[in-house]
């Protein structure tokens, strides 16, 4: 038991403790943002990233990050981007493999610490996923000479972090969204954004990708959200996206493309939308979509900038997407996302956005892998083509952009398309709950037990659950 007064200076000593912290941090100059992930991860990064400026109004921001990441500096609260591959992420591990293994081991981080040095940091900030370790990149910083270091880290770090948050995330349902978990990082050092956008995603549109892209619509006769009255007639559209940069968060293109169908035969126009890597996903959703009598839809794969996508997003009424960085722009821009979320990660959900996230629930939940492990893939294959529609048309109405009526599946039956034959009523997704770590997987339909809808649908196993945005 502790005698008294010795809880009431331990407490004094981490106030202390926490104001020496805050008070060194607060003549940092020159700051070194590590975030070395994919674009999505950079995104979830941006309120933290406000935080710091807000924190550290003086600063010069670097962001050090991949090729992906860096395509959003203009976009973004930094001053600049590096782009690099270094030997703790998948890309440099790639990027070794392919060179002479021997002239390569090492030089790389050689040069990458000469770089750091050479930009005269005061102090650098490491962002991790909680499986992830900060380590590497926090020896790199003080191997350059970066005098503060911040990160989070499981194992003690002794001299390798300044500043040391200890990591208590374990993968598991519930557990803290990604963007929370940077928030808290950055506010160990003072770093709290108390402006009008307070912890929201942020992403900058610049003018000149809303005029391209305004043009690129007109020329297709459409208009986006932002350019119309409040009725369907007059514009908007519904944005598919069916790229993610791992197979095992992709749900299949062809239903993307039954779904694209079904919205336009109840009048919505359809754009599709995917990145350079994205082209051949892009007209598997178009082939399905005429395949089943649809008009083809203005289709911009491999064609637009970072910028350009970030103003088609804004434009839409909706969009639908994986577990990928659109859906995160669409979180930063304020529109509207149905998710099909692979339950590889519960942290990545979209944030502070109006929002339906579709999932079919698996006992190999939260797997964190690229691939399917399993190879069967349920985790977005249980998730139903008609589900998906209804959501959309959900979050539509919820915006006022229906018309004041929701088309429900008895729109898309008068539209001549056939009902699920195991459905006597239409199930609305928002009455699902979240998904249950108790839930009950154990009994899918077999593939030809399932309904073929809304055409010659993929075979699914049983509905998906929605959660409502908390």
């Amino acid at each position: 038991m502790s005698a008294p007064g010795e809880e009431n200076a331990a407490g004094n000593a981490a106030v202390n403790t926490t104001s020496a912290r805050r008070q060194r941090w607060s003549d940092v100059r020159r700051l070194l943002a590590v975030r070395t992930d994919n674009l999505g991860d950079v995104l979830m990064t941006t309120p933290a990233l406000a935080a710091l400026r807000q924190r550290l109004p003086e600063a010069h921001i670097t962001l050090l990050t991949s090729k992906a990441g860096a395509a959003a500096a203009a976009h973004i609260p930094v001053d600049e981007a590096w782009a690099c591959s270094p030997a703790w992420t998948p890309q440099g591990q790639a990027a070794e493999a392919l060179a002479d293994r021997r002239a390569a081991l090492g030089h790389r981080d050689a040069e990458l610490v000469d770089r750091i040095a050479e930009g005269g940091f005061d102090a650098a900030v490491v962002f991790t996923v909680c499986t992830q370790s900060a380590l590497p990149a926090a020896l790199v910083c003080r191997m350059a000479g970066v005098p503060l270091r911040l990160a989070h880290a499981r194992e003690n770090p002794y001299a390798l972090l300044t500043d040391w948050v200890p990591e208590t995330d374990r993968v598991e349902t519930g557990m803290r969204h990604e963007v929370r978990r940077q928030l808290d990082l950055v506010a160990s050092i003072g770093a709290v954004d108390r402006g009008a956008d307070g912890d929201r995603l942020r992403f900058t549109v610049h003018e000149a990708d809303r005029q391209r892209v305004r043009a690129r619509l007109a020329a297709a006769g459409l208009r986006g959200l932002g350019d119309r009255a409040n009725d369907r007639a007059g514009g908007g559209f519904v944005l598919l996206h069916p790229g993610a940069s791992a197979a095992s968060r992709r749900w299949p293109a062809p239903a993307f493309g039954h779904v694209g169908a079904a919205l336009a035969q109840l009048g919505w126009p359809v754009v599709v939308a995917g990145a350079d890597g994205d082209i051949a996903l892009v007209q598997a959703v178009c082939s399905a979509m005429l395949a089943a009598g649809a008009a083809p839809p203005l289709a911009l794969a491999g064609e637009l900038s970072l910028g350009e996508l970030a103003a088609l997003v804004e434009a839409a009424a909706v969009l639908v997407g994986n577990n990928s960085a659109p859906s995160h722009l669409a979180a930063a821009l304020g529109t509207p996302v149905v998710n099909l979320y692979a339950l590889t990660n519960p942290q990545h959900t979209p944030w502070q956005v109006p929002h339906r996230v579709l999932s079919h629930d698996v006992s190999c939940r939260w797997c964190l892998k690229s691939a399917c492990p399993e190879h069967h893939h349920l985790c977005l294959l249980g998730v139903r083509e008609e589900a998906v529609v209804d959501a959309t048309l959900a979050l539509l109405a919820e915006r006022g952009v229906a018309d004041g009526v929701m088309p429900t599946l008895t729109d898309v039956i008068a539209a001549g398309v056939a009902a699920p034959a195991d459905h006597a009523e239409h199930d609305d997704p928002a009455d699902h709950v979240e998904l249950a770590e108790d839930a009950d997987h154990t009994d899918p339909l077999a593939p030809g037990d399932s309904p073929a809808w809304p055409f010659a649908a993929i075979p699914t196993p049983a509905p998906a659950t929605a959660a409502r945005p908390r």
